[in-house]
């Protein structure tokens, strides 16, 4: 590439960056999701639009699976270990089992319905199984569900691209075939296992590190944890593990350590996020075809019919009979289990390796993805209404940051008060704030004050508080429950209960 190439490219790819930010205003305006949209844009420019021309698999495939690592990483740095936990088997039951249900249902049904080859078939239903975690991360959090199912389904959308992927790659290769269904079965086992290990003990001793060092600058933390996180990856690549499930464990035991500046980490890896999901949307919008489409809509239509009101319910009550979930939770678990890019990414594997009719199964995914999309999400804040699965809170938490005062052993916490969030009007004293924290100072507008224990607090202002090291968690989690339940909120859990 030369300096003129480079100049064309950055202009190009700086306007399609303007309009792909600009599409988020609008689909937050219309309730669209943004990742149809930024598919779309990727139609506009390719083949059948401007003419841009982008036909390589390969390329695809890595540029898709950089994306991906990305995206989980900042979903684990941004999911608190608290909220998850007690979802977390039901997550893990959804992304293997649920999993597991779902592959197989709709390969039946591409077999004897639709009339296609086994191998073709097993793809089908393999690259259809996973939730897409930017959609479920971008889209679910801006609706306010119970603790039980944002969690479950964030734990689900994390966890189930690291199976699905050594399924789609051991089918397109033909491995499955040479192992056998047992010795196939136990090799995902083994990935998973190892991924997740692998993650776990990464994340931990990169946490530690960070702990121990003062790194010359506050822009490197999230820039180290960023690292940290891809290296997880990469080591779970190595040793013949799933990267996916080490990124994303690395990510959420570093997310919830006590680490100096995580706020700015958590904003930081949520804008490299956005970039990924733009670039990875856009990408594979450029990659398809719209020429092949219209064969393929008829199979599309059915097939993803029959993964949104037979297969994924299936699979949902299948994978969580066990963890007595109410109907009504079970029915919004299927329903809130959005594909978006995931299961168009997987279908570049196929396209990759020359699987026959990779392409017309690259043709169905994306159909599917851009109309059950367009289907489902904009009908979820309805849907957790009319089931009960809201949780009613409305109020915005406050922005919590903290950076270490290693002398006294202790945290300054700075607290940004959002419009929105009940902190307004609750003095200092209703804070009820554990003995041995301290609030030295306020800002409010341009103005900076000593607060007392009568000064009332107001939208927009900023205050830094300082807390004994044992104490910043209970500190930090009795702000939350005031911010979203007023000063009454009681001491247990962040929503006040």
């Amino acid at each position: 590439m030369d300096v003129p190439t480079l100049n064309v490219f950055l202009l190009v790819g700086a306007l399609v960056l303007v309009a792909a930010v600009l599409a988020v205003r609008a689909s937050v305006r219309f309730g669209l999701p943004t990742l149809v949209l930024y598919l779309l844009l990727g139609v506009a420019l390719g083949e059948s639009g401007l003419g841009i021309q982008f036909h390589d698999p390969n390329l695809a495939q890595a540029l898709a699976y950089a994306a991906l690592i990305v995206i989980l990483a900042e979903g684990g740095l941004t999911t608190r270990w608290d909220d998850v936990r007690p979802a977390m088997a039901a997550g893990v039951s959804l992304a293997t089992v649920g999993v597991g249900v779902s592959t197989a249902i709709i390969a039946v049904v591409g077999h004897y319905v639709l009339g296609l080859d086994w191998i073709v078939a097993i793809l089908l239903g393999a690259v259809f199984a996973p939730t897409d975690a930017a959609a479920v991360f971008s889209t679910l959090r801006r609706i306010p569900l119970t603790k039980r199912m944002s969690s479950t389904l964030e734990a689900e959308s994390g966890l189930n691209d690291a199976p699905t992927i050594v399924l789609v790659v051991l089918v397109s290769t033909g491995q499955a075939g040479d192992y056998g269904v047992v010795l196939a079965g136990l090799l995902v086992g083994y990935q998973l296992v190892a991924g997740a290990a692998i993650g776990i003990v990464l994340g931990w001793l990169g946490s530690t590190l960070l702990r121990r060092i003062a790194l010359p600058a506050p822009g490197l933390y999230p820039l180290m944890i960023m690292t940290i996180t891809v290296l997880a990856y990469a080591l779970g690549a190595a040793a013949q593990a799933s990267g996916f499930a080490a990124v994303y464990l690395a990510a959420l035991v570093l997310g919830n350590s006590r680490l100096p500046h995580r706020a700015a980490t958590r904003s930081f890896a949520e804008g490299v996020a956005w970039l990924a999901q733009i670039g990875l949307f856009v990408m594979l919008g450029l990659l398809s075809s719209p020429a092949q489409m219209p064969e393929a809509f008829v199979a599309a239509v059915a097939a993803g019919a029959v993964l949104t009101f037979v297969a994924r319910p299936i699979s949902v009550w299948v994978a969580t009979v066990a963890f007595r979930l109410r109907l009504r939770e079970q029915l919004f678990l299927s329903w809130a289990g959005l594909r978006g890019a995931v299961p168009v990414v997987l279908a570049t594997i196929p396209l990759a390796e020359g699987v026959a009719d990779a392409e017309w199964l690259f043709a169905v995914v994306f159909i599917v993805a851009v109309l059950f999309t367009l289907l489902q999400a904009p009908a979820l804040p309805w849907l957790a209404n009319r089931l009960d699965v809201a949780s009613g809170a409305d109020a915005r938490d406050a922005e919590l940051e903290s950076a270490p005062l290693e002398r006294v052993e202790a945290d300054l916490i700075q607290v940004r008060i959002p419009e929105g969030s009940k902190l307004h009007g609750v003095t200092i004293a209703e804070l009820r704030l554990p003995r041995g924290v301290t609030v030295p100072l306020l800002v409010r507008g341009s103005e900076t004050a000593v607060p007392d224990s009568e000064t009332p607090l107001r939208h927009g202002d900023e205050v830094l508080i300082v807390a004994p090291r044992e104490l910043r968690a209970i500190t930090e989690r009795r702000l939350r429950a005031v911010g979203r339940r007023g000063r009454l909120a009681g001491w247990f859990g962040e929503d006040g209960r």
